[in-house]
């Protein structure tokens, strides 16, 4: 079997959403075992007191350096704790390695809760809980006490028992000495409930008798689904504030900012203008799927106060007609229409009395009325984002090769715009035909292999006979753009790695991805942008995808519109808000959300890699250490299947 090669910091990364990497907080309340003055363990104590867990792990090692056993295992295993709670699980690990398993006594409960974090930090909540549950039933100093319960919640936030957890760091409160002690151990709590499932969080809150529990339960299940952003995360915590007052968890939430204004404005009834019937209708209802799933995650926030009511603008008359009905039926706010034609028709028709957010945009002449906003999954903000990160990677000359269309044309000279502005430089590109199965022109003139067999057929004509010849690409290139879709991607990866250039990474869009449930292992090693609901979603919405495929099978190719269905929903109080204003950043399930002078909404993306025949969430740049390279699968290249057809799915490129 193939080993699956991952970079480090996106493991870690990936770990730390199931673990929490909140160990720090349980570190916290060391105060030191029995005949463990010295100055050095001291100042290691203030250290991981202070949170600055990796200094603490370095004093820590250098006493154990300094030391010999059990002492000098004691010590290792006190870094073990500060290297986990800095978040380095690798170290952490060859650290712990190197300590025996003691039988008894306090270094065996040293050892079994560092081994028990390690254990969650691989997902094997069971396994820790092994170790964990039966040192819960011994006698134990507080410290290791703290330690063992908060690493027990943990496992139970892992296993999707929140209430369990909730009622762990209780008892742990009660336990926790000093006002800094328990607001830590309150703040451990809500950032387990973050990351909790939603629907969990609500149906353990339906049950629990303890008050205390159920409010907790409750908020959670709030802020996990809102992503603590909009109005029903405001008009929920209000609500809540109502029915919990004087709640431990208030003090963790009024550390938060909750905008008040949300709480008054925001419209109580909204217009959703959508092709439902005819040759889009399935876009239209995969979009309000996504609509509905945000509205209804919303709704426990907001009562009975707001209300949706759809209109099928093929049915209505047009987009002029539809916005004019729903405007006459007490719309506050219309989101829709989705066709380009239709949103170039409402923009020419009207003069905006109901503030509208369209689900396209307008070509990119033509100027927008007040109050009307512009979204969809443009596919320039994907060339932007690919220009960006090759920037943040370090790269600073490339080539692109793209379709020669519309939309290859339009990809190119965003991605041109974008990487020379920031400094880069794009040194040749080259157009390619959709549904050939042949680019060896293309990429020998583009890579330079050209020039180099016309040398060598010039050199055998004048000295005669065969020669030994290996062509040789251009050397000045650091990375390729490439835009195209899957079943062509799949051959081109192939022949770039044919032509001697399968090295270079690769830079694409989500177009390469065509979540279409085959093997992307002919893909291996391409980076790309996506949507965080198809490559690494937010934790609030984490459960969603699955939850979405489940119900709308047949919506699988096209579950990106669910993604924009979702934020259109959470845009409308944003955009309500501000009234023409400045718009706050959004963490949404298309990206990063953010608004321009223009009324035009734009999204940062997430980055994926096919690494193994799978999609793998790649880190931050500044946390990455550069790209993973080519990740390719020895032997025979795979061929795509006959089947394979290559439409240039472009969602709501061009509808």
């Amino acid at each position: 079997m193939k080993r699956m090669l991952r970079h480090p910091a996106r493991e870690l990364q990936k770990l730390a959403s199931i673990v929490l990497l909140l160990l720090a907080l349980a570190g916290c309340e060391t105060t030191g075992l029995p005949g463990s003055a010295g100055s050095g363990e001291g100042r290691a104590e203030r250290l991981a007191r202070d949170g600055e867990h990796a200094e603490a792990a370095s004093v820590y090692m250098g006493l154990a350096v300094d030391a010999v056993s059990p002492a000098r295992d004691r010590y290792t295993l006190l870094a073990v704790e500060q290297v986990l709670d800095a978040g380095d699980v690798f170290r952490a690990r060859s650290a712990f390695r190197s300590v025996p398993q003691p039988m008894s006594g306090e270094l065996a409960a040293l050892w079994s809760t560092g081994r028990a974090a390690l254990h969650l930090y691989t997902g094997e909540a069971d396994a820790a809980l092994a170790l964990l549950e039966p040192l819960s039933r011994s006698p134990l100093s507080r410290r290791d006490r703290l330690r063992v319960e908060a690493l027990r919640a943990d496992a139970w936030i892992q296993k999707q028992d929140p209430a369990r957890a909730v009622e762990l760091m209780m008892q742990r409160e009660s336990w926790t000495e000093g006002r800094r002690g328990i607001e830590e151990n309150r703040q451990r709590l809500w950032q387990g409930l973050l990351v909790s499932s939603p629907p969990v969080l609500r149906g353990a809150a339906e049950i629990a008798l303890d008050p205390d529990t159920r409010g907790w339960l409750t908020i959670g299940s709030i802020a996990a689904s809102t992503g603590q952003q909009g109005v029903g995360w405001s008009n929920g915590y209000v609500r809540w504030r109502e029915q919990f007052p004087n709640h431990p968890a208030m003090t963790v939430l009024r550390e938060l900012e909750i905008p008040e204004h949300l709480l008054l404005e925001y419209p109580r009834q909204i217009a959703l203008l959508l092709p439902l019937s005819g040759r889009n209708a399935s876009v239209g209802r995969a979009l309000q799927n996504g609509f509905l799933g945000a509205y209804f995650a919303t709704a426990s926030g907001l009562d009975d106060r707001q209300s949706v009511r759809i209109y099928d603008v093929n049915a209505e008359g047009g987009a002029g007609a539809a916005y004019a009905a729903a405007v006459e039926d007490g719309a506050e706010f219309v989101v829709g229409p989705l066709l380009k034609s239709s949103v170039i028709e409402l923009a020419n028709d009207i003069l905006v009395p109901v503030p509208v957010l369209t689900l396209n945009y307008l070509p990119d002449d033509t100027l927008a009325p007040p109050g009307l906003y512009q979204f969809g999954l443009a596919p320039e903000d994907e060339a932007m984002s690919a220009a960006q990160r090759a920037l943040q990677d370090g790269h600073l000359r490339g080539v692109a090769l793209v379709p020669n269309n519309d939309w290859g044309r339009r990809l190119l000279t965003t991605f041109v715009t974008e990487f020379e502005g920031l400094g880069g430089t794009v040194l040749d590109y080259r157009s390619y035909t959709p549904g050939k199965q042949d680019f060896s022109d293309e990429i020998e003139t583009l890579m330079g292999l050209s020039g180099s067999v016309q040398r060598y057929r010039r050199l055998r004509a004048n000295i005669g006979g065969a020669l030994q010849f290996d062509p040789r690409r251009r050397q000045d290139t650091e990375f390729i753009f490439l835009a195209t879709d899957a079943p062509a991607g799949r051959l081109l990866k192939a022949q770039l790695k044919f032509h001697y250039s399968g090295s270079i990474p690769v830079y694409s869009t989500s177009s390469v991805n065509a979540l279409d449930g085959r093997s992307n292992a002919d893909l291996n090693g391409i980076m790309f942008a996506d949507t965080p609901w198809v490559v690494d979603p937010q934790p609030w919405i984490a459960h969603l995808p699955a939850q979405f495929r489940e119900f709308w099978p047949e919506e699988r190719r096209i579950t990106r519109l669910h993604a924009m269905g979702y934020d259109a929903y959470n845009l409308i109080a944003s955009l309500y808000g501000a009234r023409g204003g400045e718009m706050p950043e959004l963490e949404g399930a298309t990206g990063t959300l953010f608004l321009d002078q223009t009324g035009r909404v734009h999204r940062r993306l997430a980055w994926a890699q096919f690494q193994g025949g799978e999609v793998v969430a790649l880190p931050e740049p500044e946390n990455a250490g550069g790209p993973i390279e080519d990740i390719s699968d020895d032997g025979e290249v795979m061929a795509p299947d006959a089947a394979d057809e290559a439409p240039w799915d472009r969602e709501t490129v061009d509808l």
